[in-house]
């Protein structure tokens, strides 16, 4: 009687798997060679243990090696701090610098705002004061000349001094010759100062 291998038997027999290649092929001639190298070296009288912790590095140089590496942690964490507080300082003055940049802006346009109105005011002053010259230069002389005398000096110099020629002459010549003088000389430093 002929038994009949089906094909899953046939499967089955064909090869061993990965793993017992790796053994077969690999671990047991490694654990092989390391037992005949084991003897050897009982022969010679050679202490692999000892041979392998002086190749290895001694724990106390690790631990200075550790300790040197600590050590540089904390200088690079402490320099670290340090830097992010100059940072922290000179964003601090950075932001202080641009408020203050902000607040002589503000003043600035205040400022630029106030010389305006004050320019805008004098324009009004200077057209007021052109339209009295105006009206006393229209009046008679001799009806001008008292009204001039009785005014505060700054007034009357301003009116004085912004007058034509012709009419400024024919009002000193109506006063009185001490009150012309007075202003005549009035009218001279005026025009010597510039004013």
């Amino acid at each position: 009687m002929k038994v009949e291998k089906t094909k899953d038997d046939l499967v089955e027999e064909k090869s061993p798997g990965f793993f017992q290649k790796l053994f077969a092929w690999v671990i047991i001639p490694l654990l092989f060679v390391i037992a005949i190298l084991l003897v050897i070296a009982q022969f010679t009288d050679t202490n692999i243990f000892e041979k392998a912790s002086e190749v290895l590095p001694k724990d106390e140089e690790k631990s200075a090696d550790t300790k040197e590496v600590e050590k540089k942690i904390v200088e690079l964490n402490a320099e670290v701090q340090e830097k992010e507080a100059q940072i922290e300082k000179l964003q601090r003055e950075l932001d202080e610098a641009l408020a203050d940049n902000e607040n002589q802006k503000a003043i600035q346009e205040q400022l630029k705002r106030r010389i305006e109105e004050l320019e805008a005011g004098q324009e009004e002053a200077r057209k007021d004061l052109k339209e009295i010259v105006n009206t006393y230069e229209k009046m008679s002389a001799k009806d001008v000349a008292p009204i001039i005398v009785e005014m505060n000096d700054e007034q009357a110099l301003e009116i004085l001094a912004n007058m034509k020629p012709e009419t400024l002459s024919a009002v000193l010549a109506k006063m009185d010759p001490k009150e012309a003088a007075r202003y005549t000389e009035m009218l001279s430093k005026r025009k010597s100062s510039g004013t």
